[in-house]
Formats: structure tokens, C-alpha cells, sequence
């Protein structure tokens, strides 16, 4: 490498006046600098470059920016800069996801209409995004409250539900209090809202719903992402796919149109110790069945379990409760009757709604039975078993009991030959079931996607036309929540014409949820300005799928999960040719202050003052150094001070006047220079392509130290000086931009570091002189030796040997066997 530096003021005092580092100045010149000249704008194809796609999950605009958005988008920004010096065609866009409660709710708070409000706060968190350096195409903006972004949402509704993969129906809903609407099973944590807290209840209502669980096995493959595993398990836990058998048991006793009532279980081995049947709540059957002398009972029950969540309902630490219905059911297989219960620790929404109580081999029905004085009856007998009444429910394999023909058999054995005798009998069939329900997905709030749908009394249910949309949201409506969508007391919305029969006719009033416009909006990204469609197929196929998501682990079972969904759902219509949308997952840690979590709801920290005091630089670089980027960081306004003197140190360091340097240096003292310069550069790129911009960083900061003692000898030349500044900016520029920018300048570079490539490095400078190599003697270590890169194995073992520490623990030992790891270990093994 080379440089064209220019000579620096060889007065020193004026030198430091000269050239002091000062962020707001440099950062304010080189933001305008790189809009201005367009340095970010992305090209769907550039000649001789691959496309990356580097998306960070894109944010909320219901307030400020804070520095846990910081954190997230600062290590995303990173990464893109670091693709785009690896030689890549970087799309590294921007957007806000302004739909929805967030925004919603953070408008009724502030009583300000939605999009007042929402639209403040997206130019607010645009000029914060900007005074954070962030290499963003701002050409690509997007703002999912805006019609030319929610006429697309609801151009797709209107293509699934033409497919039959959106649909509505009346069933049992979960039910904010607080934000008056519905949210879906996924947006409920620990039975609360996830949005404010509130405690979810359960409300029968009509609802849209997606189907998700026609994608339900195809979701359940994911061998080929390259994600964090732990996000797999959480997606594979909430589908969670069951194999078991749907038995019937006989209520034909009560002349009802229903002579079977059908249950589902996993254990059908356990079928014979059945002792009682429970329903859920909301089972369809429990009005019919619920005896006169029991009704009174079971209303009160159904209706307290009403007002009580799934996630409370199904909790492993509270009381199983349960009424009896005074009806009995027949096990067709042994033709004794059970009683009938009705439980709401068993969901409508799982299975058949109705399980068979088998309290000797399940705990929740062993403690269930017990409280209520039900039968317990092995049917799995332990090897050890003498007959006796069990102490605990016996949940493990073993040999069948009580069970007829089946007597003696391995229990698991036993599963498939009694599934077979039930299926023979048509009295009940193998089957899959799936934890995961379908994605509900209407919301009775004012600001949101209108759901493009007439209700007709002649014709039922009517897709609005595609020539008609976008259908738009008034501004005019009143936004404040009552229960019911703000949007059915706006009669200029409401009526319409069917497109069908041209008589009066109603519009659905309902609005869609916020996960609906970030489940497709990383396809938007590569073509925003389509007029036609909801994205250029060419742009698509140039970009996509994303090469590099980033984001929060909390979407695990929301935005990751909805986005698979229609990943796949749109390459089944046809829409797109691939059905993953992101190839490569990276999650980012949580960063807390004061022990808590730095969000906009609680706990916010502004960056401006920050900004403003240390540079946007220096807030970037402290963030990526607080630890590993997936572990997350506990931030301290102290901690920033290591920061900005090694920010100084880097620009002290480039601005030295290179002028009075030898012509010939001294080969030793060169040669640790481009030694260590070629070893941060090797340690760093690596480090970089796997997220470790803490120990990127770290590695930068001991180069720098390393430089400031080999200047002080005055032994090296401006060539290799330079190329170890060179170096150093090259890999700084994509943590901190503007700094680097700034002193490519001032050392005489042509516009813009960010342009360049980073550097490569000679593997054998950038290879260690020195290794340490491990003594153990059985197993424990016993000394450490420095030795030369290259050693070989005789002669590790040679200076092991002659070590004093060594000859201490061999002393009147015999070696009976000698190992060595290359580079690393010496083992002896002595008696």
C-alpha cells in the first residue's frame, strides 16, 4: 500500500490545535457528504459484484429512538459496511413498521390523531438514524401506514383468500381489556398482552384468520437455515407436532345428533385406564350433555373460564379444576362408563377439545383424580410393581395390564396393535395434530390495514375488485378503542355497493394486524416505487431471499414464523420461486441499564446528549464493545471514556507527521510493525464475518498501542508506517464511519474509505512467532512454554523435559505414555 500524504505543521502546538478531534464537526460534514453524492444507493446489479442482502429488522416509530435501538442497528450497520468492503453490492435499506397498537396506543396516549403522530415521529428516528452514521439506501423508504404500501397488503389478502388460505369464522377469541381488540396466541405472554401487560380473556367473536397450519409440517423443516438453533426449537415447540389416535367413546345414550364423543391422545396404550373424559369450556358438546341438576354448576364454570387465558388455563403451576356435566360416556373397548367433566386446563383449540383422563399414567389427571375422588387404574405396570396403588402418576414405558387381549405386551409395542384394533372397529383413526393454530389476524382497532371485504345481504361475503384498492383508511374516524373497530361508526367507510349484485352492502370494518406488513415487507424493499405490483419479480429474484436478517430473538414465534408463512404461501401462488425469506439469521442480545431492559416503554436512555457529548462514533464503538453482539451488554455512561481515548489514539496516530521518518528503518522494529498490522488484519476480518466486533475492536486497540510504542522508537519508514495507518482505517470504517472518512482525507485518499476493499494480509507475517504449549502431567497442568511457531513434536517434547518445574513432577516417575497436540499440548503420562 501506498499514500500520498501531504506534510503536516511541524509545530506541535499547532499541529494539536489544528487537528484535534472533534466528532460533531467531522460526523455533521461527512453525513451531508454522503447523501449528497449518493454513496448508499444500491443498484439492483453492479458489474463484476455479487448482490448481499443485509436487513435489519425494521422498528416501530411509536417514539424515539433509544440506544437499545442503538444496539440492534449500529452491529447490523456494521456488518453491511463490512460486506460492502468485502466487494459485495450491499442493499442495506430502511423502513418503519407504523402500523398497528404501538403506534396506536402511543397516539391515544399523547391524544394526537395516529398518523400526526406517527408520521413526527418516523422524521424524528429518520434524523437520528441519519446521526448515527447509518450507510441506509434512503431511496427505498418504506412506511407500511401508507397507501402505496397497505394497497399491497391488501392485494395479497384478497390472493390468499382467494386460495382458501384466509378465511373467517366465529370462535373463541383472545381479548385485550386494555387495548380493546383481539390479539393472537403468539402475542400472549404469561396470559398477558404482550403490547401493555393486561391480563387476556377469552371473547366468542367473528375473527379473519390465515392458514398457517396447511404450512405447519413444511415449517417444521428448517435443516437448510443457516439460524440460531434456539430459534428453531422455539418454532419446532410452538407447531409442535403430535402424533397420536382420535377414539370415540359412545354417548348414544342421550339421543343426541352426536353419538360419538371423540377424543385425542398420544398415549393410546393407556387407553384401558381411562376413568373419566373432560371437555374443554368451550366444547360444543357440553350444553347438550350437562345433566339439569348440573347446569347451574357448569354455566358458572364455562363462564369464569371465559375470563381466564390459555396460557394461565394450561400453566404446569396452577390447580387443575374441573366440573362434573352428570353425563357418562362409553369406552367401546372395555364398555365401562366414565363421567363426563368439564376442565379448562383442556383447550378447544388443541386436539378435539375433549381428552380421556387416565390418572395413573398422566400427572395432571393423577392430581385431577385424586382431588376429585376419580378412579386410578394401571394399565402400565412398572417391573417392580406388586400390585399396589401407585404413589405418583407412572409416566414411563412398561408391560400392559388390565388391557384384555393385550396383556403382558411391551406398552410400546402395545401403541401400534391397539391403534390397529381401534381403526379396525372404526371407533376412532390415527392421527396428527398440531399445537399451532391458525393466524387470527383482524384487529378491532382504527389504525391499521383495512381488510379489503363487502358483506352483501344477497352475496354473502365479497372480495373488494383489485381496481378498487387501495380501500382506504379515513382520516376522519374516530380512533379511540371501544370494543368494537372504530371504523363500523364511520358511515362514509362502512357503506358501500357490492361489486357483485350493486345493491347497499358493508364494508368489514375490521383492520389487520401490524404482523401482516412486516411478514412480506423485506420483498417490498427491492422494488418500493412498483407502481403495478407488489414487487418487481426481477428485483426479487437480483435480491432475495435475504442473505443476512438481523434481529431481535423475540419474534421467534411472530415475525420469523408469520414471514415463513408467506414466504411459502406466495412461491405456492406463484408469486416468488424461492419459500425461505431469510437465508441467514443473526439475533443481537439484549442490551440493560441499571439492570433492567433499555426500551421506549421503560427504562429509555435518548442518544442525542450522548451524540452531542462523545460523537456517534464513539456511542457505535462502545456498544459493539460491550461483549459479544448475541449475548447482549449492560450499558454505563463510565464505560464510554475507554472508548474515546482509543478514538483519539487513531486519530493522533494518522495525523502524526510522517515527514521526519528514516528512509531506512531498523528490519526488526519494521518487521513487528507489518507483523502486527498484517495479524490485526487477519484477526479482524475474521472476527468481523462472524459478529465479534468486540473482539474486532479489541484487536484494533491493541494495534494502535502497539503503533504509538514502535513510533516512539523513530525506527520505522513512511511506507511501512502508512500501510499500517492504512490498515487501521480500512477495518475501523465500518464501526466507525465517520472518523475513518475523516482521516482517509487527511492522509491523502481519495473519496470515500467506504469505496475501498479491505485488506488482505500475508498468512505467514500474520502468523504467531511465539506459541504457548501446555504441560500435563496426568491430566492437571503443570507449566506453560513459550516456543517458536514452528516447533516440532521432538522438539516440544524436548523442552518439556528440560523445564525445572517438569523434572520436578517426573522425579522418580517413569513416562509410560507421551501426547501431543500440534501447537497446543504436551500430555505425559506417569506412575
Amino acid at each position: 500500500m501506498t499514500t500520498t500524504r501531504s506534510r503536516q505543521d511541524r509545530d506541535p502546538e499547532a499541529a494539536r490545535s489544528r487537528d484535534r478531534y472533534e466528532p460533531s464537526t467531522i460526523e455533521a460534514k461527512w453525513q451531508e457528504r454522503w447523501e449528497r453524492e449518493g454513496v448508499y444507493r444500491t443498484p439492483d446489479h453492479v458489474p463484476g459484484k455479487d448482490n448481499w442482502y443485509a436487513l435489519v429488522m425494521f422498528p416501530y416509530p411509536s417514539g424515539d429512538v433509544h440506544i437499545g435501538h442503538w444496539y440492534q442497528y449500529a452491529g447490523a450497520d456494521a456488518h453491511a459496511r463490512f460486506k460492502r468492503m468485502q466487494g459485495y453490492n450491499v442493499l442495506h435499506p430502511m423502513g418503519f413498521d407504523s402500523f398497528g397498537l404501538p403506534a396506536e396506543n402511543a397516539a391515544i396516549a399523547s391524544n394526537i390523531h395516529p398518523r400526526i403522530y406517527t408520521e413526527a415521529n418516523i422524521a424524528n428516528m429518520r434524523r437520528q438514524f441519519r446521526s448515527m452514521g447509518a450507510g441506509y439506501d434512503w431511496d427505498r423508504e418504506l412506511e407500511t401506514h401508507s397507501p402505496e404500501y397497505y394497497r399491497w397488503n391488501q392485494y395479497l389478502f384478497l390472493k390468499l383468500y382467494k386460495a382458501g388460505l384466509a378465511y373467517r369464522s366465529r370462535g373463541f377469541a383472545n381479548w385485550c381489556e386494555s387495548c380493546q381488540t383481539t390479539v393472537a396466541n403468539e402475542q400472549v405472554l404469561d396470559g398477558a398482552c404482550e403490547r401493555c401487560g393486561t391480563t387476556i380473556v377469552r371473547r366468542e367473536m367473528d375473527q379473519w384468520f390465515f392458514r398457517i397450519t396447511a404450512y405447519a409440517d413444511e415449517l417444521l423443516e428448517m435443516d437448510d437455515l443457516d439460524w440460531p438453533n434456539k430459534i428453531k426449537v422455539m418454532q419446532a415447540n410452538w407447531i409442535g407436532r403430535s402424533g397420536g389416535v382420535d377414539f370415540d367413546f359412545d354417548i348414544s345414550e342421550y339421543g343426541l345428533a352426536e353419538t360419538r364423543l371423540t377424543t385425542f391422545t398420544t398415549r393410546i396404550d393407556t387407553v384401558y385406564g381411562a376413568t373419566f373424559v373432560v371437555l374443554a369450556p368451550e366444547h360444543p358438546l357440553v350444553e347438550q350433555l350437562t345433566q339439569p341438576e348440573q347446569r347451574e354448576s357448569v354455566v358458572g364454570y364455562v363462564e369464569q373460564a371465559a375470563r381466564t387465558s390459555e396460557i394461565e388455563r394450561t400453566s404446569t403451576e396452577r390447580e387443575k379444576t374441573g366440573v362434573p356435566t352428570g353425563a357418562y360416556a362409553t369406552n367401546p373397548l372395555n364398555a365401562e362408563r366414565v363421567p363426563i367433566l368439564v376442565g379448562d386446563y383442556v383447550l378447544a383449540t388443541y386436539g378435539t377439545g375433549a381428552v380421556m383422563g387416565v390418572p395413573a399414567h398422566d400427572d395432571r389427571d393423577f392430581v385431577f383424580a385424586k382431588k376429585y375422588g376419580l378412579p386410578v387404574r394401571v394399565v402400565i405396570a412398572p417391573d417392580d410393581w406388586d400390585g399396589s396403588d401407585l404413589e405418583e402418576a407412572y409416566l414411563a414405558p412398561g408391560t400392559q395390564v388390565n388391557s384384555d387381549e393385550f396383556d403382558g405386551l411391551p406398552s410400546a409395542e402395545s401403541i401400534e396393535r391397539i391403534a390397529d384394533k381401534i381403526e379396525a372397529g372404526q371407533i376412532g383413526h390415527r392421527r396428527v395434530t398440531y399445537r399451532m393454530r391458525d393466524w387470527q389476524f383482524s384487529r378491532q382497532r382504527y389504525w391499521g390495514t383495512p381488510i379489503p371485504i363487502i358483506h352483501c345481504k344477497s352475496c354473502g361475503t365479497v372480495p373488494v375488485p383489485v381496481s378498487d384498492l387501495p380501500v382506504r383508511l379515513p382520516d376522519e374516524a374516530e380512533f379511540k378503542p371501544t370494543g368494537r373497530s372504530p371504523l363500523a361508526d364511520d358511515p362514509d367507510f362502512i357503506n358501500t355497493i357490492c361489486p357483485d349484485c350493486g345493491e347497499p352492502a358493508r364494508r368489514e370494518t375490521d383492520t389487520m394486524d401490524t404482523f401482516v406488513d412486516s411478514s412480506w415487507y423485506h420483498l417490498r424493499f427491492a422494488s418500493p416505487q412498483e407502481s403495478e405490483a407488489p414487487f418487481d419479480p426481477d428485483a426479487v429474484r437480483a435480491w432475495l431471499p435475504v442473505h443476512q436478517y438481523m434481529g431481535g430473538a423475540e419474534h421467534a414465534v411472530m415475525h420469523l414464523l408469520y414471514s415463513r408463512f408467506f414466504g411459502k404461501a406466495l412461491r405456492d401462488l406463484g408469486l416468488v420461486d424461492f419459500d425461505e425469506p431469510f437465508t441467514r439469521l443473526f439475533n443481537q442480545g439484549l442490551l440493560i441499564k441499571d439492570h433492567r431492559k433499555i426500551s421506549k416503554r421503560s427504562n429509555p436512555l435518548a442518544p442525542d446528549a450522548l451524540v452531542a457529548r462523545y460523537g456517534a462514533d464513539a456511542i457505535r464503538c462502545y456498544l459493539m464493545f460491550l461483549g459479544p453482539w448475541d449475548q447482549g451488554g449492560d450499558w454505563s455512561d463510565d464505560g464510554l471514556s475507554g472508548i474515546t481515548r482509543w478514538l483519539n489514539r487513531v486519530w493522533d496516530l494518522a495525523v502524526r507527521d510522517i515527514a521526519g521518518l528514516p528512509e531506512v528503518g531498523d528490519p526488526e522494529t519494521e518487521r513487528e510493525l507489518v507483523r502486527a498490522a498484517h495479524k490485526t488484519t487477519r484477526r479482524a476480518v475474521l472476527d468481523l464475518e462472524r459478529f465479534k466486533f468486540n473482539t474486532t475492536i479489541a484487536a484494533l486497540m491493541e494495534l494502535s498501542g502497539d503503533m504509538n510504542r514502535i513510533w516512539d522508537r523513530g525506527s520505522v519508514t513512511a511506507a511501512a508506517w502508512s500501510d499500517a495507518i492504512e490498515r487501521m482505517l480500512l477495518i475501523t470504517a465500518p464501526l466507525a464511519p465517520h472518523i475513518a472518512e475523516e482521516l482517509w482525507e487527511r492522509t491523502g485518499h481519495p473519496f470515500s474509505i467506504h469505496n475501498e476493499a479491505l485488506p488482505g494480509w500475508d498468512d505467514e507475517l500474520a502468523a504467531d512467532e511465539v506459541i504457548t504449549v501446555v504441560v500435563q502431567i496426568n491430566g492437571k497442568v503443570r507449566e506453560r512454554l513459550e516456543l517458536p511457531a514452528d516447533v516440532t513434536e521432538d522438539q516440544a517434547f524436548e523442552a518439556a523435559f528440560a523445564s525445572d518445574r517438569v523434572k520436578s513432577y517426573l522425579d522418580g516417575a517413569e513416562v509410560v505414555r507421551r501426547i501431543y497436540v500440534p501447537g497446543k499440548l504436551v500430555n505425559l503420562v506417569v506412575r
